[in-house]
């Protein structure tokens, strides 16, 4: 079977979701749903990529993603197996954790993205308890069905108000937003011209879809199955697609991601050593550190990395990175002489 289409292009806003194998859970406890909300916070500084909205169930997440990089692919597959391989070590099992690749819808403007983050949203009271499951809209397809009690709505309020795996409680005001999430447009779509109108105005958006009987999703105007939008905005990027198969694939160095000559000299200055002084010298940090950066500040692969510091296997830089990383968690110094470390695209 073909796979599908991945229309990747930068400033790309994308509905995500991926289940588990077999519809079987992927978070077993918080340590587990703590550990991917991790990863998720990494996305912006590894990959260009914003977080604008998600949510996490028991056997599968949504995620509101938008790639300012066409690497969607890329920026999901380490995701996902990052976070694999760390379950499948901490809970000693072994095997597929999710089910085939994860999904990516594209979205073309405000609009759809206002409602599919509603969607994303009412995920925790989307289910046959509280009358709004697969079951419940089919039959409000088939005729009118009663508006809910007054006790009804008032649960799926609670739930959704008190449900601490999703983003909504920092847009809606329930709790402070958590840093990474890109709250720009969502928080203000809505209307408002104060951040307590523009609050209020959300939460009527979302928490009044609740007071009426089915809520709809928004995937049966999907085109094509790929792109939530207008057939004009469809036919572009697909034509984008087939006449550049070559910008689709193989992705070309970011043009403001940090080049390695920029790390390397960023790197000299700091210590007022050249690259060839400290980058072998036993014990230095030196090397260690431009790994990392190139890791994170200039998106490079692992294999590349290695080639950069004298052909090094992609397994022996990663330990190199993880034990960077380490160090500076343990070494306030070191982490204050890296956040001065400014890594500016060259000038055009």
């Amino acid at each position: 079977m073909a796979r599908p289409l991945r229309l990747e292009h930068p400033g790309g806003r994308y509905h995500v979701t991926a289940r588990g194998n077999e519809r079987r859970e992927i978070f077993w406890d918080d340590t587990d749903r703590f550990h991917f909300l991790g990863l998720l916070s990494e996305l912006g500084q590894r990959f260009g990529a914003r977080v604008h909205a998600y949510v996490l169930m028991a056997n599968h997440y949504h995620l509101l993603l938008e790639t300012t990089e066409p690497n969607l692919s890329r920026t999901m597959q380490w995701c996902n197996v990052s976070y694999s391989v760390w379950f499948n070590r901490r809970h000693r099992r072994c095997g597929h954790l999710f089910q085939g690749r994860f999904g990516a819808d594209l979205v073309e403007d405000d609009a759809g993205w206002q409602e599919v983050a509603r969607y994303v949203h009412l995920n925790p009271v989307r289910v046959a308890g509280l009358g709004l499951d697969k079951s419940a809209r089919a039959a409000s397809r088939a005729g009118p069905i009663a508006a809910p009690c007054a006790e009804l709505v008032a649960e799926r309020l609670r739930v959704l108000r008190e449900y601490r795996w999703s983003s909504y409680r920092g847009y809606a005001g329930y709790e402070q937003p958590l840093s990474w999430v890109w709250r720009r447009p969502l928080a203000s779509l809505c209307g408002g011209n104060t951040r307590e109108e523009r609050v209020a105005a959300l939460r009527q958006y979302t928490e009044g879809a609740l007071r009426q009987g089915v809520i709809e999703p928004p995937w049966q105007r999907l085109v094509g199955g790929v792109v939530l939008g207008t057939v004009v905005f469809a036919e572009e990027l697909r034509q984008k697609a087939r006449g550049n198969p070559r910008e689709q694939k193989p992705l070309r160095p970011p043009t403001h991601a940090a080049s390695w000559a920029q790390i390397v000299a960023a790197l000299e200055q700091l210590k007022g050593q050249s690259w060839n002084e400290f980058a072998e010298r036993h014990g230095d940090w030196g090397r260690d550190a431009a790994l990392w950066l190139g890791r994170r500040t200039g998106r490079l692969r692992l294999a590349e990395l290695g080639r950069l510091v004298g052909n090094l296997d992609y397994a022996v830089v990663s330990k190199a990175i993880a034990r960077f990383e380490q160090r500076m968690r343990t070494d306030p110094q070191l982490r204050n002489l890296l956040a001065a470390v400014q890594l500016q695209p060259p000038p055009k």
